[in-house]
């Protein structure tokens, strides 16, 4: 079935602005008009985030919408494919952010304002833990396939282990980029697999 509704979920301290966010959504306002579109600003909170987007896209169609999440993005989206059951791309996910984002615990700067801050509480590692056990309990009963679930990993990422991504991603589609960067800056030369794997209506 062809996808009606993309979500898009951004990192840590990203935005709707980002680069590949903002190719995503270029293209699919330019090949497919009829596709839904939703790329939301995400609160520092991941509970609140994950409530904001459940309600958000609880009158879609299950099985004709799809979720692409970059960094922290994409473990949230794979948190949602698991709640949800619909097709997910994962762009470098964060595998294990609650020990990842511990270190960050503080003030915190916007990548694409830095005039615009916000504190990044103790207890949003908590709450990290907590979506992480739920994607714990939920994968083994809905294992990923290749049609379900992409991945596109770097193995030049400089702040995420590309191998313990690659496990996160463990039985979806894996697109393993030799180099690249955290960013994907190379964004360009995937952008036609990740949508050929969304399979999106016109």
């Amino acid at each position: 079935m062809l996808t009606t509704h993309l979500l898009y979920l951004h990192g840590f301290r990203s935005s709707p602005q980002s680069m590949k966010a903002q190719k995503v959504a270029a293209r699919v306002r330019a090949r497919h008009p009829g596709v839904t579109w939703w790329c939301p600003q995400l609160p520092p909170s991941p509970a609140q985030a994950m409530d904001e987007v459940l309600r958000g896209i609880a009158s879609w169609p299950r099985e004709s919408m799809a979720v692409v999440g970059s960094s922290l993005g994409g473990f949230y989206a794979r948190w949602v494919a698991l709640q949800t059951g619909c097709r997910a791309v994962l762009l470098n996910p964060a595998a294990h952010p609650s020990r990842d984002l511990a270190k960050y615990i503080g003030e915190q700067t916007a990548w694409h304002d830095p005039q615009e801050r916000f504190f990044f509480q103790p207890g949003f590692v908590d709450e990290l833990h907590r979506l992480e056990a739920d994607i714990a309990g939920l994968a083994p009963q809905q294992p990923a396939t290749p049609e379900r679930l992409m991945a596109v990993i770097a193995q030049g990422d400089e702040l995420l282990d590309w191998q313990e991504m690659q496990a996160f991603s463990a039985g979806g589609s894996i697109r393993l980029l030799p180099g690249s960067d955290h960013a994907i800056s190379d964004f360009d030369a995937h952008i036609d697999a990740v949508f050929d794997f969304l399979d999106l209506r016109h």
